[in-house]
């Protein structure tokens, strides 16, 4: 099944709010009509961000992007980067910037932590963050290494049945494991799951344009208000239930579903394409692939092994646009107020000026300075350490199930996404024995 990220969206939102007259929609299709600089942050070459989005970070970190008819900064450079993302009073997230106050599209804001500025974002942010402690998250170990085992067999399961003896790596364990977790981590009941790993999918399907993903987001929401709904009434063991307990009237049905919203779109794709995408570049590398399978603590290996490869792919390529509130330089650069700004993550964990090699994939890396693969600042990803959690289970159980793993294709006939937010392969065909 094709996957793109809903972020792409309200990414072409923020390029045509401002240009288009009302109607119900626009294809993706117009970002094709765009300059080819435009779209240079959601361009690569494999895993590789393309040669030329480097070149313009190692020149100008700060540049210009030929947006007709509005001011649009692309922020390449790593402490450029951190300027941005770790000044919330200068530049503001808000949702209504993308679609104007009041506008056609404001029905469909997917609230959460993402889209929202302080004061909000400093107490909805405050009711999460005890929820994402390792303490509290560490109740969910045992099931994320139940999961996995289950979809593992669900993967050789389907390799066994195939007529070839392959099977999709994407379908049958990359997505699954982390739509699972999710699961857990909210409290869907044990028998809503297959329908909700259904929505979780349907999410991220933009492919009928910007009008149908609009109606798919509405589709995730509804069914989210229902989860919510069953929590508010009968509070269960997982975050929506925790929070109903905790805090009653002090949060909203619309702001639980708009969390657990958030909750679903920073956690499924972002961690699927991370398991596809490591795995694919242990199969091509299998020195990599052997030292993880053969280590006699793997916990040791996993985490430099996750946290380079957190960096080195930084698949999230984008972070959610700012908009800047005042006049300000960054970099150097002067900005006005008004003005939008697309921060490269993807560039800038590449920035050389952090290292040697950093084009590199190397466990081995001395840590030098924090990578940008989860944001940085007041909107760094809260589930950051729920991600890092299944990443390092996933891998070593992975390896050590089916030890002689390998691709069913060649590395040149995969396809990855083009022009996605969320960068990732739509299919990963491999032989399990």
């Amino acid at each position: 099944m094709s996957v793109r990220s809903a972020i792409a969206t309200w990414l072409t939102r923020l390029y045509f709010s401002r240009l288009r007259k009302k109607g119900t929609g626009l294809d993706l299709s117009v970002l094709s009509k765009l300059p080819d600089a435009a779209l240079l942050p959601l361009r690569r070459e494999g895993v590789d961000p393309v040669p030329e989005i480097g070149a313009l970070r190692d020149r100008e970190p700060v540049s210009k992007l030929p947006i007709p008819g509005m001011t649009v900064w692309l922020v390449s450079g790593y402490d450029e980067a951190k300027e941005v993302l770790g000044n919330a009073k200068a530049f503001s997230n808000d949702f209504r910037n993308l679609v104007g106050v009041g506008g056609a599209e404001a029905e469909h804001n997917p609230g959460g932590l993402g889209f929202c500025d302080p004061p909000d974002h400093t107490r909805l942010r405050r009711l999460l963050t005890p929820e994402f402690t390792m303490r509290r998250l560490s109740r969910l170990t045992p099931r994320i290494h139940s999961i996995i085992e289950e979809q593992l067999a669900q993967l050789e399961k389907a390799a066994r049945e195939s007529p070839d003896g392959t099977a999709d790596f994407v379908e049958h364990f990359a997505m699954p494991v982390p739509a699972l977790v999710i699961c857990e981590l909210l409290g869907v009941p044990y028998e809503e799951r297959d329908a909700f790993q259904q929505f979780s999918v349907a999410r991220f399907d933009v492919l009928g344009g910007a009008g149908a993903s609009f109606g798919a987001v509405s589709q995730s929401l509804d069914y989210l208000r229902g989860v919510v709904a069953e929590q508010r009434a009968n509070p269960g063991e997982g975050l929506l239930g925790m929070l109903v307990r905790e805090h009653g009237d002090n949060i909203t049905d619309e702001e639980l579903t708009g969390l657990a919203d958030g909750v679903l779109t920073g956690g499924l794709e972002t961690t699927a394409s991370m398991i596809a995408l490591g795995t694919m570049i242990m199969l091509k590398d299998r020195e990599h692939f052997t030292a993880l399978r053969d280590a006699e603590d793997p916990a040791t290996v996993a985490a430099p092994f996750v946290d380079e490869l957190l960096r080195h792919l930084t698949v999230v390529q984008t972070a959610f646009p700012r908009f800047a509130r005042e006049d300000i330089e960054i970099g150097g650069v002067p900005l006005a107020a008004g003005d939008i700004v697309i921060v490269s993550l993807s560039a800038a964990d590449r920035d050389p000026r952090l290292g040697d090699d950093m084009d590199e994939f190397l466990p081995s890396r001395p840590p030098t300075s924090s990578h940008l693969a989860f944001g940085y600042g007041i909107h760094r990803c809260i589930g950051a350490e729920l991600g890092k959690m299944e990443l390092r289970a996933a891998f070593p159980q992975l390896v050590r199930r089916f030890p002689e793993l390998r691709l069913a294709v060649e590395p040149s006939e995969l396809e990855f996404r083009k022009l996605s937010i969320v960068y990732g392969v739509d299919r990963l065909p491999v032989h399990v024995g």
